[in-house]
């Protein structure tokens, strides 16, 4: 019981955080790696918050003044309530995928028993208008991915046309499907979709969301949202277009994140079609016409999977004094970050955004009291 209380308790500064007028995923991370958890910094001096770099003095007043512990109790009674699960950014359960995305919320919640560290993952996007020839090619591109028996999951966000075909067409064909919203996880939208999304919360996928339960449905939430369904993938496929619209979006966000991206090609002429020549013919999209296209491109090969995991990176780019805390860490197993500037005989405001960095990236995970491991 006394763990169940703290991990509540936990997540109930996690939550608060979140709240702080002017406080996005950024500087809330910031905050952590400095103060060494969540609930420390609701009790850290202003004086030592407006310290950190990129708080200053309004952020500061705004942690030490705002009341939002009230509405995090109400979410975390949500979430204990509603099966509901909360992935924390420096948690084993939060998406790698996601992790390495610099905008990456610190918060992640899902329903359902989603693997969001599964082998293979693929996004796949369109137009809510889809033609008959877009659902066609959904379903034999996810029809042919099942015959090659890999430990894939197929994301999208549920959305009318392309979307929904794709998590229909999974379900079909017994591959693990994931709904990204744009709202909290007490309702579906559109709530015609809703048995769908508890299907595919039956059936190891689920829905997940970065919203608190009761956000209003608004417009700028599924801009918001896209950025999740592109971060979760190792490739953004695109089907069915406009040249406009919020497939086009979230293409241009998988690029920002390094992410593959394939278009599949259609009719010349076609208003559904222009989006995904559009990407192809800037040289923004590889053309792919089949699963082999993709296996190429990606070099997947049927039978083979990644044993140990998602790797969040290859540690190749790090700098000298990267280097040194790395292999600090490596060699003694974790240390308090004093530790860590008296052996690499760096300061602390050197150290500091170091860590951070590393954190970003996956490599470096921070314990409480501002103690540091590999992760």
């Amino acid at each position: 019981m006394d763990n169940l209380e703290n991990t509540l308790e936990s997540l109930l500064y996690k939550i608060a955080l979140s709240l702080v007028p002017g406080i996005g995923s950024i500087t809330a991370k910031s905050l952590i790696a400095y103060c060494g958890s969540a609930g420390q910094v609701f009790i850290e001096r202003e004086k030592i918050l407006r310290a950190i770099p990129g708080v200053g003095t309004v952020l500061a007043k705004n942690i030490q003044q705002s009341k939002v512990l009230s509405r995090a109790e109400k979410e975390v009674e949500f979430v204990s309530r509603n099966g509901v699960t909360a992935h924390f950014y420096l948690d084993d359960s939060y998406p790698q995928r996601l992790k390495s995305c610099v905008d990456a919320p610190i918060l992640l919640f899902s329903k359902g028993k989603p693997n969001l560290n599964c082998d293979k993952v693929i996004s796949i996007v369109g137009t809510r208008s889809a033609t008959e020839y877009g659902r066609e090619l959904v379903d034999k591109f996810i029809f042919s991915l099942a015959g090659k028996g890999y430990n894939v999951q197929i994301v999208s966000g549920l959305a009318y046309g392309i979307d929904i075909q794709a998590h229909r067409a999974a379900l079909h064909n017994n591959i693990p499907t994931v709904c990204v919203l744009a709202h909290g996880l007490e309702t579906v939208y559109p709530s015609l979709h809703k048995a769908i999304a508890m299907e595919m919360c039956e059936n190891n996928g689920g829905m997940v969301s970065d919203f608190l339960s009761n956000s209003v449905i608004d417009r700028k939430n599924f801009l918001r949202r896209n950025r999740i369904i592109a971060g979760l993938a190792d490739a953004v496929i695109v089907v069915e277009s406009a040249r406009k619209g919020g497939a086009l979006l979230t293409a241009e966000l998988a690029i920002s994140y390094n992410r593959d991206l394939f278009a599949f090609p259609g009719r010349v002429g076609e208003v559904y079609t222009e989006g995904c020549h559009f990407l192809i013919k800037s040289n923004r999209a590889g053309l792919i016409e089949n699963i082999a296209d993709l296996e190429y491109c990606m070099n997947w090969q049927p039978g083979k999977t990644t044993s140990e995991g998602y790797q969040p990176r290859l540690f190749t780019d790090l700098s000298a004094d990267e280097q040194k805390i790395f292999d600090l860490l490596q060699s003694e197993g974790e240390a308090p970050i004093d530790s860590i500037c008296l052996r690499t005989e760096l300061p602390v405001n050197r150290v500091s955004p170091l860590l951070l960095a590393l954190e970003f990236s996956g490599i470096v995970k921070c314990l409480p009291g501002k103690v540091f491991k590999l992760t």
